[in-house]
């Protein structure tokens, strides 16, 4: 059975996207509705830009969805998935390459995810750190047992990797304690604010008023998605999902041990990067890898 995977923030580099600018008919046209719909000329950002230019949040989460996106798209007949799921961000990809969400609709969401995701940093410094070599209760142990600031278990990557999220002050803290106790590396990341924890709450009351008015159908097939782990197919569960994302963790390790158990059998990245592939070696080396591409 085919998995087809999406990637989430960080993914993103100079150039990405262009081969199929230049290539595709199909995807040209989409690229350019895109920039009308965003109100700027994003693709000159990704395909010339600088990677300053990319890292800014409104264009960063845009330019990833749209580079899987419209891959997806031009993948044609050879798109078939049994199974889909994206990582953070990715979700948003995922469901519009299974036919849940619009093209169009998926982007104005994952826009106004960016920019409410933005004003929710600025509203108060934080950030988040990545741990390595520690079982994930040890590390939620810790980051439970720090009073007085917000740190949280953020991001579940595979076995043996975690990311927090948090205070900047709480985070000080728990890469002080978590070295203690034994991680082989535990390091804060170059991210401007602590995604998918409580402190993304603003950012989550302003993306529910959208996806609530935003029309949902049946995907092709099930999505695996970040809160639970499960694989969904209602389209009210996977808004409801969805909306919770922004202060919930990623699941990812629950997500790639369920499609394992499920049945798949083949890992397809559709997007920038390799990043998902290398975390599936973690899991289970057996299972067949590869990026999305299009002859």
């Amino acid at each position: 059975m085919k998995a087809y995977v999406f990637p989430g923030q960080g993914a993103q580099f100079v150039g990405m996207g262009k081969d199929l600018y230049d290539s595709s008919s199909e995807a040209k046209e989409l690229f350019e509705k895109a920039n009308k719909i965003l109100g700027f000329r994003i693709t000159d950002l990704m395909f010339e830009g600088t990677d300053e230019d990319l890292r800014q949040t409104k264009v960063t989460q845009p330019a990833i969805f749209l580079h899987s996106v419209i891959l997806a798209r031009v993948l044609g007949d050879e798109f078939k998935p049994d199974m889909v799921a994206g990582h953070s961000l990715g979700e948003f990809s995922a469901l519009v390459a299974a036919g849940a969400l619009s093209f169009e609709d998926g982007l104005k969401l994952v826009s106004k995810r960016a920019l409410a995701m933005q004003a929710a940093c600025e509203m108060q410094p934080s950030t988040m750190a990545a741990i390595v070599g520690l079982e994930d209760d040890v590390v939620e142990s810790i980051v439970n047992s720090i009073e007085n600031e917000v740190v949280v278990a953020a991001n579940y990557n595979c076995p043996g990797q975690l990311v927090i999220s948090g205070s900047c002050e709480g985070i000080d803290i728990a890469v002080e304690k978590l070295n203690e106790a034994g991680a082989r590396r535990a390091m804060k990341l170059n991210v401007g604010g602590a995604f998918h924890s409580p402190l993304m709450d603003p950012a989550r009351q302003e993306l529910a008023k959208a996806i609530d008015k935003t029309k949902f159908q049946s995907p092709i097939c099930p999505i695996y998605q970040n809160v639970t782990g499960q694989a969904v197919a209602n389209p009210e569960i996977i808004k409801e999902n969805l909306i919770s994302q922004l202060t919930s963790p990623v699941r990812w390790t629950q997500i790639m041990k369920n499609m394992v158990a499920n049945g798949m059998t083949e890992y397809i990245e559709v997007g920038p990067g390799k990043v998902l592939q290398g975390l599936l070696k973690k899991v289970d080396r057996k299972i067949s890898t590869s990026s999305a591409s299009v002859n």
